[in-house]
């Protein structure tokens, strides 16, 4: 059985994180995140799997909190 309490690394495509974001002066989208080398090799490398500074974006988070 697995330990639930254990917080594990969160993946998903990078498209779908809250850290992903579009730069208005550049044109394109980046990470937020202030990545290691380590991290930022897998980043640049497409290798997402087992990101853990991956958050979900959830647009409707704040009205599902009011009702």
């Amino acid at each position: 059985m697995a330990n639930k309490d254990k917080k594990e690394p969160v993946s998903g495509p990078c498209e779908m994180c809250v850290n992903f974001v579009y730069d208005d002066d550049d044109e394109c989208y980046y990470c937020d995140v202030n990545l290691d080398e380590d991290d930022m090799y897998k980043f640049l490398t497409g290798d997402t799997k087992g990101c853990s500074f991956f958050q979900m974006y959830d647009e409707y988070k704040i009205v599902r909190h009011q009702m």
